[in-house]
């Protein structure tokens, strides 16, 4: 797929929903005066065109009882079987990310946990577990100094 050009409108679109993904599109119409059919039209064709992945909720894990991440580096015994290994991490839902990555590892994974026995017990009786994961190597995340979309 070609790369899909941004206009103003869809930048001031998207920087609306940065705000307030709930905002209503006839409120963001108002706002940049344009029709609420342009506005539906053009988040729809950023959907299409995977510019926006989805517009959804975005969780503050400590608020929701996970105050323990990490960052984890995994050495595969074969990194052609990464896919395999893949489709193991989606089962676990604490993993949040999954990355290829170069260097040490073949993939780095973000883990979030409610304790440390909770990281332990994932670290341990979950990664350790899934066949082909010769070695892991975990970070401790001491909470996220600001994260954000790239700006358009």
């Amino acid at each position: 797929m070609e790369n899909f050009e941004l206009d103003n409108y869809d930048r001031s679109i998207i920087k609306e929903l940065e705000l307030d993904g709930r905002k209503a599109y006839s409120a963001i119409a108002q706002k940049l005066d344009i029709s609420n059919t342009m506005v539906n039209q053009r988040v729809n064709k950023m959907i299409e065109n995977g510019i926006l992945t989805g517009i959804g909720p975005i969780i503050n894990e400590k608020k929701a009882g996970y105050d323990w991440g990490a960052f984890t580096g995994l050495t595969l015994k074969k990194d052609h079987d990464s896919e395999k290994i893949i489709k193991k991490l989606k089962e676990i839902p604490e993993i949040t990310e999954c990355y290829f990555v170069t260097g040490s590892f073949t993939l780095f994974v973000r883990i979030n946990a409610k304790s440390h026995e909770h990281m332990r017990e994932i670290l341990y009786n979950k990664l350790d577990h899934i066949k082909g994961i010769q070695k892991t190597d975990s970070i401790v995340d001491l909470g996220c100094a600001f994260k954000r979309n790239i700006t358009l």
